[in-house]
């Protein structure tokens, strides 16, 4: 083990080193990874979920056990969000949280922005998938690492470059 730690530290054998990029570099339409999409996901929770919450708790409602008490006030805070997040990726392919971390969204067949009833499909699967442990946990056991819904839809969320 010392012999070949000094022979590669005098250049006398090159080491293969392969990182991730290099990997998502080979193949342009490869699934993001888990770890950007989850933090991207966090960053369009804050800057668009929490701001339409403290809108409907505190502008519409009268506080936060008005809130708590109605079903249909989170319902309509979910349906906002889904419909900005929808604007966002038939507009741009991109969410503020994808576009912060280099990530877009594709269709499989165009690998270009998807359409509208695709969009509108995607995010409904994510509510079901997201109250589903299975369905949430999907990605870590697949070598694509594509989500439900990236698989009913036909779509994949891709690194860009910078």
């Amino acid at each position: 083990m010392a012999n070949r730690w000094r022979d590669i530290k005098q250049g006398n054998i090159k080491e293969n080193l392969s990182s991730n990029k290099e990997e998502i570099n080979d193949n342009p339409f490869a699934s993001a990874p888990i770890g950007h999409r989850i933090k991207a996901f966090i960053v369009d929770m804050f800057m668009i979920m929490m701001p339409i919450m403290y809108i409907t708790t505190y502008l519409i409602m009268d506080g936060k056990d008005d809130f708590q008490g109605s079903d249909e006030a989170r319902w309509i805070t979910a349906l906002v969000f889904g419909l900005i997040i929808v604007l966002f990726w038939i507009a741009k392919g991109q969410t503020p949280g994808l576009k912060a971390y280099s990530l877009k969204l594709i269709d499989d067949n165009t690998k270009n922005k998807i359409s509208l009833p695709k969009a509108i499909i995607r995010y409904l699967v994510f509510l079901i998938s997201a109250t589903t442990i299975i369905l949430a946990f999907l990605p870590f056991f697949r070598k694509d690492k594509k989500t439900f819904q990236d698989l009913l839809t036909k779509s994949t969320v891709i690194q860009t470059e910078k």
